[in-house]
């Protein structure tokens, strides 16, 4: 294994979601474990319904789980207080959102400068660094344009500076390219694995799309709350790791049951 597989940045152990529907009650993660590494491009692919979401939202902190653990940069976030985690996601999260979520009124340099108010930071630094982040997605000659202004490609490359000015350990992003032509689709997803690859960063992107996910450096396969498919588990079985009848086992299937 590689050095930077030896400490993952996110751990995922043994992780449940159940909601309950009248007296019936939904596993929308069933026993799901993985382990995420430094510089990884991640893709959770599965169909609607199928718990990607609820996943991604374990591991941004956006959720909480029913039971398990689930470690980010050495933090157990689902122990850590609704301040503390807001804290967190400030430090050391960048979202990519599928919506874009700018606001109309700013222009791309205030769009991508505004999280690093929050921490405080003064105008003249998170305008300088949001700066820095637009040109490396290539938007020098926009940087005065509002959302209006600027088209869907442009608006998203907008949205991933606005991720990188944080310059977060791990980015979440839940299918980024969902309102993307399919051209621009391509040059978002090569800009991705530029900037993963070059800053050393974890990126885990939600996607239903199969030749998206190919993109990634992995592939983590979801269907009702279970992992049926990882590529990195399949090189560990290689590797010579637990198997059982042949195959590496995930989710719950090993049979254990969850405490109601």
């Amino acid at each position: 294994m590689q050095e930077n597989r030896k400490k993952p940045v996110i751990q995922v152990k043994n992780v449940y979601k159940i909601f309950k529907l009248g007296e019936e009650k939904v596993r929308a993660l069933d026993g799901v474990s993985v382990n995420i590494y430094k510089g990884e491009f991640v893709a959770i692919v599965g169909t609607s319904g199928s718990g990607k979401s609820t996943f991604l939202n374990m591991m941004a902190g956006l959720d909480r789980p029913t039971r398990g653990e689930i470690i980010i940069a050495g933090h157990h976030i689902e122990k850590l207080s609704e301040s503390r985690l807001v804290d967190f996601r400030r430090e050391h999260v960048g979202f990519i959102f599928q919506a874009y979520n700018l606001l109309p009124q700013m222009n791309a340099i205030e769009n991508v400068a505004l999280p690093l108010s929050f921490r405080g930071m003064e105008k003249k630094k998170r305008e300088r660094l949001a700066v820095n982040a637009l040109k490396m997605v290539g938007l020098e000659k926009y940087m005065a344009h509002r959302p209006t202004e600027m088209s869907g490609g442009q608006q998203q490359r907008v949205g991933i500076a606005r991720a990188l000015v944080l310059d977060p350990q791990i980015i979440f992003a839940d299918e980024p390219t969902g309102n993307l032509d399919s051209h621009t689709t391509l040059d978002i997803l090569h800009l991705m694995q530029e900037i993963v690859h070059e800053k050393q960063q974890t990126l885990v992107m939600v996607t239903h799309d199969n030749h998206l996910a190919s993109f990634a450096d992995r592939r983590i396969r979801i269907i009702d709350g279970v992992i049926v498919d990882d590529d990195e588990a399949a090189e560990e079985a290689e590797d010579g790791e637990e198997t059982k009848d042949g195959k590496t086992v995930k989710g719950n299937e090993g049979g254990k049951d969850v405490p109601e």
